[in-house]
């Protein structure tokens, strides 16, 4: 078996529970990471990003999610304004995490404008399955 690249930790940030545990449970079979965090909404995603940089001392990348994985239907903040405000974060953060765009979206101009955006290296339709995850 090759061996598949394994991740300290990921991110979910999703406002749906059900979409959340759905995901949760698939990442945890994949075995890609030790440590899931799990948001389910965009702007407590963004503080806890931000506040990691405040409180660790030394070795962020211990901490971070390597990867994000995002939907883009959400209230308060969607997903596109939470690129927006994971732009302003630091170089060390924006480095790190690599954002995968996990929507239900059909709507080809929210796939475009993901494909557009640096920060996102993938779009992927929900729900998550052992296929999607290896291609990241």
């Amino acid at each position: 078996m090759s061996e598949e690249k394994k991740y300290h930790a990921v991110m979910l940030v999703d406002d749906n529970e059900i979409d959340n545990l759905i995901n949760q449970k698939m990442i945890e079979a994949s075995g890609i990471c030790e440590h899931i965090f799990i948001h389910s909404g965009a702007r407590s995603a963004i503080e806890f990003l931000k506040n990691i940089e405040k409180l660790v001392k030394g070795n962020l990348n211990l901490y971070l999610p390597e990867v994000i994985f995002l939907d883009i239907d959400m209230p308060l903040m969607d997903g596109f304004q939470f690129l927006e405000e994971f732009e302003k974060l630091s170089d060390i953060i924006k480095t790190h995490c690599k954002v995968v765009m996990l929507t239900s979206s059909l709507n080809p101009q929210d796939m475009s404008k993901a494909k557009k955006n640096q920060y996102v290296m993938k779009y992927l339709n929900k729900p998550l399955t052992q296929d999607s995850i290896k291609k990241i």
